[in-house]
């Protein structure tokens, strides 16, 4: 007789009293009999990458039902960092991963399911439900929501969200007037589904797909499409398989799985969240994830799209070139990335990309002749950041990959965007912004409105900007965040001052604060942290617990 992990809430006369719930849950008892599948949903009626996930639920259980389960359904948080951006509410868009990663696990152990499928879609929720996928290691499978559509403007030029936000930085510059504004804000996002570049929420169900947790396409198919529901049938039927072959995330999920992931990361030119990510995600499954590694990825890892932020592509266009198997595929080539793992298909990476053709050179270039010959990602290191901070290599002009000039100090994001659109910023300047840190912030917010003020201000090409917080995936620009030590645990970027020369060597993985270590420590003696910003409730418990950004700003 088959027995299941869902045993322990109905199997025998001591848990009667529990099926009598399950009863009055409305089960049968030949539904109670059958494997339990939890379904976690992010459905939510705030968030747009959320907003569908309810159709895409049912047909999640409609597939397990399919294969001779009982699906039960749960929900998940999740932020809509877009509407959280530029106040408050961004200090809680990081923190909602833990959120996301500790009551799913409640769920998940308190009613003993047999197997789960996860159903997310935005940036910090996927990450939560991965790392809750590798705690309580019982077989698993994601099925995202899936990316938005592209915009349109009225005069038929397509467009996105880090378009919506350059155009206020545009305004304030007097290039752009209220009625551009407003033609922006009416089509930038013109359907549900994950915002539609290569931004953070795109990434991460990306790396999914690629880490192995999802079937083909749950980066790429566009929320819109008939073909999200289709996946989301496939998946509920696939964790059946799953669950008899017992194969578990902690299978899928092993340190080779994570250097493909960081591959891929490369190629596609993701989020630099995905820094804060993958190391997290990777010490839920017991892998040690340096960040420093990723610039051996990075080195031999060619970049093969460029996205928004990085070009004019999007999500959609990728998915026409046949998506991240394509991708992999190409990387395969030169044996970039381990064809031999295991992952949610029951299936190794090889027998799932052997199919995987690239169907557009334009979109996705073919690995003899790529973008750059290094990764889209680079940890660059030295005296400001002796543990490292990151920056998204491939959306950063030419003229920027080196650059030199003097220190903007700024407290907070609010300062720092009170100046640069008053025009307090020039050309060749050094932006830099802290006490934004996981500690420090608390909560680490994303800088996506002081980035986009300076591309929209024209001033991508000559201006730099550090910070111990992080940015969007929507970012583009010499924008290099998770500056750390950050400066609230006394980190060497708490003591710059306004006008220092700081030195930006991306290629050479490099940033110098050019102040000697003598004055260094002069300074370091009368350096006092800031008062915390938040003294009550989760964010300061948050501030509490939580490590430094190269560690993947993890709790301890």
């Amino acid at each position: 007789m088959t027995t299941y992990r869902s045993d322990n809430i109905k199997a025998g006369v001591e848990r009667t009293p529990n099926v009598s719930l399950l009863y009055a849950l409305g089960l049968t008892k030949e539904e109670i009999s059958r494997p339990i599948i939890g379904v976690v949903s992010s459905f939510s009626e705030v968030v747009p990458g959320h907003m569908h996930l309810d159709k895409l639920a049912l047909a999640v259980k409609e597939g397990i039902y399919a294969a001779g389960g009982t699906p039960i359904m749960f929900p998940a948080i999740a932020v809509c960092d877009g509407i959280a951006m530029g106040h408050i509410g961004m200090k809680y868009s990081l923190v909602s991963r833990d959120l996301v990663a500790d009551s799913t696990e409640a769920m998940a152990m308190a009613h003993q399911f047999d197997g789960l499928v996860m159903i997310p879609n935005c940036d910090k929720n996927v990450p939560g439900l991965l790392m809750a996928a590798a705690r309580v290691n019982i077989p698993t499978i994601f099925c995202a929501g899936g990316p938005m559509l592209a915009g349109h403007l009225k005069d038929g030029r397509r467009t996105c969200l880090s378009h919506m936000f350059e155009a206020v930085g545009a305004y304030h510059a007097g290039k752009l007037d209220e009625a551009g504004v407003d033609d922006y804000t009416e089509n930038a996002c013109p359907s549900c589904g994950s915002c539609s570049g290569m931004y953070t929420a795109n990434s991460m169900n990306c790396l999914t797909e690629a880490i192995g947790m999802s079937l083909r396409g749950n980066g790429t198919i566009p929320a819109p499409y008939s073909a999200r529901i289709r996946l989301a049938k496939l998946t509920g039927m696939k964790i059946m398989e799953l669950v008899e072959k017992n194969i578990r995330p902690c299978d899928i999920m092993t340190a080779e799985a994570f250097h493909n992931a960081e591959a891929v990361d490369m190629a596609l030119g993701c989020s630099t969240n995905t820094m804060l990510h993958l190391p997290a995600i990777a010490h839920e499954a017991g892998v040690d994830i340096n960040l420093s590694y990723a610039n051996e990825i990075s080195e031999r890892t060619p970049n093969l799209c460029h996205l928004a932020p990085a070009g004019d592509t999007f999500m959609e266009d990728l998915d026409r070139a046949g998506g991240v198997y394509a991708v992999m595929n190409e990387l395969a080539k030169k044996d970039l990335i381990d064809t031999s793992l295991i992952t949610a298909t029951g299936k190794t990476v090889a027998e799932n990309i052997a199919n995987a053709f690239n169907n557009d050179t334009n979109i996705i270039r073919p690995i003899d002749n790529p973008y750059s010959q290094t990764g889209g990602i680079a940890v660059l290191k030295g005296n400001l950041a002796p543990d490292g901070c990151v920056v998204k290599r491939s959306a950063v002009a030419p003229e920027m990959m080196k650059h030199e000039g003097p220190a903007r100090v700024f407290d907070s994001e609010d300062d720092a965007i009170k100046t640069i659109y008053a025009g307090g910023i020039k050309a060749g300047d050094v932006v830099v912004i802290r006490y934004e840190g996981p500690k420090g912030g608390p909560g680490m917010r994303e800088m996506l409105n002081p980035t986009s003020a300076i591309c929209g201000m024209g001033l991508d090409t000559s201006v730099a900007l550090i910070t111990d917080g992080r940015f969007s995936g929507a970012t583009r620009g010499a924008s290099i965040g998770h500056v750390s030590p950050e400066a609230a645990s006394g980190g060497n970027i708490g003591l710059v001052h306004e006008g220092d020369i700081i030195s930006i060597d991306i290629n050479n993985y490099s940033i110098t604060l050019k102040v000697s270590d003598e004055e260094l420590a002069k300074r370091r003696e009368n350096w006092k942290p800031l008062e915390p910003k938040i003294k009550t409730g989760y964010l300061a418990r948050y501030a509490k617990l939580v490590t430094s950004a190269d560690k993947g700003a993890i709790l301890e």
